[in-house]
């Protein structure tokens, strides 16, 4: 162990490395969220705006910006040069799990406790898809890291790894408002833009956590069955370990 934090709430919800300076956030149940310095071992800065345990935190790859969600329902993008919050997202109808940005587009992850995945555009401030398939809490969704996918894994037993590529192009197209706007309806009630790809099913019990491999064609998940399983992502063979 390099570096030991300890802070006043007792338990940790959600952290996120600093793509380039040598910081940490950390989310708390108390509602906080740190910036920590781990070669200092100092606190620089906390941030104080949700309403309850944040679960969910991520900064941006190449913007002073990071995002939180929470169980108050509400997703907010903070400047940390400013030290502010810039707005919230609402839309969630339950707890949020995890967040997260594009690390090329506009874009921003989350998945909640009401069974849904939504995809937003930070810059427009705008939700511009719901993805529905789950049918229990979600408790994480994140982004390929170079392909037009996003993992996600649920207490309803299942990993689904959804394809937005249609999203992309659509969102990349010009068109007048209206057709937009007739867009978004579309997306907000059939998710005609996002289908999902794969349903990977074996698991036993709630899946808490799954997630892209870098470069290999493979995804990664662990449940309360206590095991961890790979998976091909062109087929539902898997590798099972028992987590010890």
């Amino acid at each position: 162990m390099l570096t030991k934090f300890e802070t006043k709430s007792n338990r940790v919800k959600g952290l996120s490395f600093h793509s380039k300076r040598p910081w940490i956030l950390a989310s708390l149940h108390s509602g906080v969220i740190q910036l920590w310095d781990y070669r200092m071992g100092t606190l620089i800065d906390r941030f104080d705006e949700h309403d309850g345990p944040v679960r969910g935190v991520h900064f941006h790859k190449s913007q002073p910006l990071f995002v939180s969600g929470g169980d108050d329902y509400k997703i907010k993008v903070w400047n940390y040069k400013t030290c502010r919050c810039l707005f919230t997202l609402l839309g969630h109808l339950d707890y949020i799990r995890t967040v997260q940005f594009h690390h090329e587009h506009p874009w921003i992850v989350s998945a909640s406790d009401d069974q849904t995945i939504r995809l937003w555009n930070w810059q427009s401030r705008t939700c511009i898809s719901v993805l529905t398939g789950h049918n229990h809490y979600v408790m994480c969704a994140s982004f390929h890291p170079k392909e037009d996918l996003v993992v996600s894994a649920s207490l309803d037993q299942t990993v689904r790894v959804w394809d937005i590529s249609s999203l992309k192009k659509k969102t990349a197209s010009r068109g007048d408002d209206i057709l937009r706007l007739s867009q978004m309806n579309t997306d907000l009630f059939g998710g005609v833009d996002v289908v999902v790809k794969y349903v990977l099913e074996g698991h036993d019990r709630g899946v808490n956590w799954a997630a892209f491999h870098p470069n290999l064609p493979l995804v990664v998940s662990g449940a309360d069955d206590r095991q961890v399983k790979l998976w091909r992502m062109n087929g539902n063979y898997s590798w099972t370990r028992t987590s010890k």
